[in-house]
């Protein structure tokens, strides 16, 4: 019998990264579906298209009928689906070695691991763990080696994603160069090296949470967004080559990959996990209070679905 490696399928690889045909999915490093020997039921995928669960804040209307609308959050989403298992070879060896390794890929872990799912040419891709695996053990297995697994993830983050992760870079604003003398008519006053302002689209359905990385030489790192108001500034001076890394759906702050620096956070700084970029286009505008050349600012998002 083949020996199976530890990490194969089990490993955190880019989502998506697998899959050549339209009806494959993706589970970290197994691939699934048409052309491998996992074939998913007829009846396909629960819970991916559906629009998660969510909690409200409605409040009712104590002497009128109806209620006030409040903010509505999203529950973790949950997929489901039934694998079978069927070995390209008909011997117990292949039958086995199948079952082992769809058994070494649905185990039950902490980390979430992504998940994605190609239809008709686009794939989404969603971070996940395993929270329940049924493997059959019946007559059709014993006898002829075919397996049914039924399975389901459980997404934390209920938004589905694009895999293609986009970036935008900026420095920061550079003032133009100026007249040039002598004076010739049209005048011309020269052109911004760097505005400190750059444009992000969210092509999706659902919000999505940025990361930013503020690079120095500069003081006072601060990026708005122009379209929500909302603003992100820390009072920190970064040195050249030193990086500040905001996460902001995870809501964290770090300088150079190891020290936390989130409550360096200015007074008029929103909070990070509410800094999302709303279906559309972001009009960001980067400006440290004093900076030299060299300043950046980098920002890499996902396009995100309902």
């Amino acid at each position: 019998m083949a020996e199976l490696t530890t990490t194969a399928y089990t490993d955190d690889v880019p989502p998506g990264s697998l899959i050549t045909r339209d009806g494959q999915m993706q589970w970290a490093g197994l691939l699934l579906g048409p052309g491998t020997p996992y074939e998913i039921d007829r009846g396909g995928l629960t819970g991916w298209e559906d629009l998660p669960e969510y909690d409200t804040g409605d409040a009712d209307h104590p002497t009128a009928h109806g209620a006030w609308p409040g903010a509505r959050y999203a529950k973790p989403r949950k997929v489901g689906g039934t694998v079978h298992t069927v070995p390209s070879a008909n011997s117990a060896e292949a039958s086995l070695t199948a079952t082992r390794i769809l058994r070494q890929a649905l185990l039950l872990g902490d980390e979430e691991r992504w998940l994605a799912v190609r239809l008709h040419g686009e794939t989404l891709a969603v971070r996940a763990r395993i929270s329940q695996r049924v493997l059959a053990a019946d007559r059709t297995y014993a006898t002829q080696g075919v397996s049914r697994a039924s399975v389901q993830w459980y997404a934390t983050d209920p938004r589905r994603y694009s895999v293609t992760e986009h970036t935008a870079v900026t420095g920061a604003p550079q003032p133009e160069s100026g007249l040039t003398w002598p004076l010739t008519w049209p005048l011309y006053w020269g052109e911004a090296a760097s505005t400190g302002d750059v444009t992000a689209a969210n092509g999706g359905s659902a919000p999505t949470h940025p990361v930013l990385t503020f690079t120095g030489p500069c003081a006072g790192p601060t990026v708005t967004d122009r379209t929500t108001a909302r603003r992100l500034r820390y009072q920190i001076t970064l040195a050249a080559g030193d990086e500040l890394v905001v996460d902001t759906a995870a809501g964290t702050v770090t300088l150079n990959g190891t020290a936390s620096r989130r409550h360096t956070a200015a007074a008029d700084s929103s909070p990070e996990e509410l800094f999302a970029f709303e279906p559309g286009r972001a009009q960001l505008a980067f400006r440290p209070d004093t900076h030299e050349a060299g300043a950046r600012m980098t920002v890499r998002w996902r396009d995100a679905e309902w």
